[in-house]
Formats: structure tokens, sequence, C-alpha cells
């Protein structure tokens, strides 16, 4: 396992080296939601009896930090490497295909992980979260960083040009971020738009995570693990098809 190790701890230094961009930056955008939304709603919304607007929407958004950031490590990585041409140097290693997939999949679930575990420190300055079931928000966190980490190795891997990772993240990774239950309970909405947001995968990370904080969400937290683990599979075993048969990484 050294060559996975290695690629591994490259990864993780290459956004560690640039930190105030990769892990501060985030933060700060985090943080700015969630000062400006509490201040206009906390005394104004209240979606969980006894839960405040503030700390109902701190889950939310260390889930959304961590989804986001965990895909840009995967998808950046890959997309700088093909732009300037120095992909060829990974696929000359003596690596298998799955061990490329494990050390870029690792690395991406840290990221996030840090990001998300900041946004929380930083949050405490606020208010307190209960923490109702921590194995709930282990597991949500470690299987949402690891399906938007393939997905990200997916987007890496079709995309050819940085407007093309940038039209991939704005026209589906922050829609469905935005639209998954982040700033409010989908029952404050209409039923059909309800049933729509059940077929947006970031709302079962989303209410599985939150859920393992205050012990109640918009749906059955085994309902959420099931989807969250059924698509983290799914993303895994295409983004291995796709590395070992070198779609778009071999000329």
């Amino acid at each position: 396992m050294r060559g996975v190790w290695t690629l591994f701890r490259k990864e993780i230094l290459r956004f560690w080296k640039v930190s105030f961009q990769t892990v501060a930056a985030p933060v700060i955008t985090a943080l700015l939601y969630l000062l400006i939304f509490s201040h206009v709603l906390e005394s104004h919304v209240q979606v969980y009896p006894g839960v405040s607007y503030t700390a109902f929407l701190i889950p939310g958004l260390m889930m959304m930090s961590l989804l986001q950031n965990s895909f840009a490590n995967s998808s950046s990585s890959l997309i700088q490497s093909k732009v300037m041409g120095n992909i060829v140097f990974l696929l000359l290693t003596p690596l298998a295909y799955w061990e490329i997939f494990l050390a870029f999949l690792a690395a991406a679930i840290i990221r996030g992980l840090v990001v998300g575990l900041s946004v929380w420190l930083v949050a405490l300055l606020y208010v307190d979260l209960p923490v109702a079931h921590p194995l709930l928000i282990v597991t949500f966190a470690l299987l949402g960083g690891g399906m938007l980490g393939a997905l990200g190795i997916i987007a890496g891997i079709w995309a050819e040009k940085f407007d093309q990772m940038a039209a991939f993240q704005n026209f589906i990774i922050m829609p469905l971020s935005f639209l998954s239950g982040v700033f409010y309970s989908i029952h404050s909405l209409p039923h059909f738009w309800q049933q729509v947001s059940h077929l947006n995968p970031f709302f079962y990370m989303i209410d599985g995570f939150r859920y393992g904080f205050f012990g109640t969400g918009d749906i059955d937290p085994q309902i959420s693990l099931s989807v969250v683990g059924v698509s983290f599979l799914v993303l895994s075993w295409l983004t291995l098809r796709l590395l070992k048969s070198g779609y778009k990484l071999r000329g």
C-alpha cells in the first residue's frame, strides 16, 4: 500500500499547502451564511420544537461545506493534471486503478471533514449543539464525503477544460446543495416541491446528518442511510469502471 499512501499524502499536501483558500475560505463563506440567515430568521422561524433556527442551520452548513469541498478536492486535482499535461506521471506509476481511487477518495473525504469540523468549531461560538446520535453523524459525514469525492473523480475524468468543470459545479453541485434543506425544512414547501426534494440525494445526506444532532428530522434516518449508502456504492462502482477503462485519461 506504499503507492496508495504516497498518492494520498500528495493529495493531502496539495490542498493543505493552500489551506487559506481550501479550508479558511469555505469556513468564512459558511460563517457569513450563518450570520445573515440567523440574524434575519432567528426570531421568526422554528423548524423543530425546542431547536433554535441558528442551531438548525449549523448542521446543514457543515454538511454542505463538507460535500462541496470533497467534490472540489478530487475534481480539481484531476482536471488540473489533465490540463497541465502531468496526468501522464500518474498513469505511468505501477498503481492499480482501485489504488488510485482509494487515494483520491480518502483525500477528498479528509478535506471535507476538515472543513466541516472547522465550521462546527467556529459555530460553537454562537450556539451549543446537542449530539443525539454521534455514530450517525460520523456515518453520514463519511458516506457524504465519499459520495462527493467519487462524483468529483467522475467529473474530473469527464471534463477536458476548466469551464466544463465550472459548469458541472455551478449547474449540478450548487443547485443540489442549496435545494436540499440546508436553510429550511422541506415540510415548509408545497406538496409538489416536497416530492421533488425526495429525488435529491443531497437532501438525504443533510437530513440524516442533522438527525444525528437533534434526534429529529424530515424523514426516517434509516431511509436516508439506505439512499446515501446505495448512492455511494453506485458512484464508486462507476468511478472504478471509468478508471479501469482509462476513459479520457489515456490518449
